[in-house]
């Protein structure tokens, strides 16, 4: 697998679990947090995949 790939994945994934905890805020903050934390998570993946 491409080494851009895994990274536009990892990217991606941050997107989208940036965008529900975005949305869950205002009704779940807990579930929020924990999507904000793997979103972070993801984003540095990303990062360090491309080190």
């Amino acid at each position: 697998m491409s080494k851009e790939l895994v990274v536009i994945g990892l990217l991606a994934l941050a997107g989208f679990l940036g965008g529900g905890a975005y949305s869950t805020w205002k009704t779940a903050r807990g579930l929020a947090v924990v999507l904000a934390v793997l979103a972070v998570l993801a984003l540095g993946g990303a990062v360090l995949w491309l080190v």
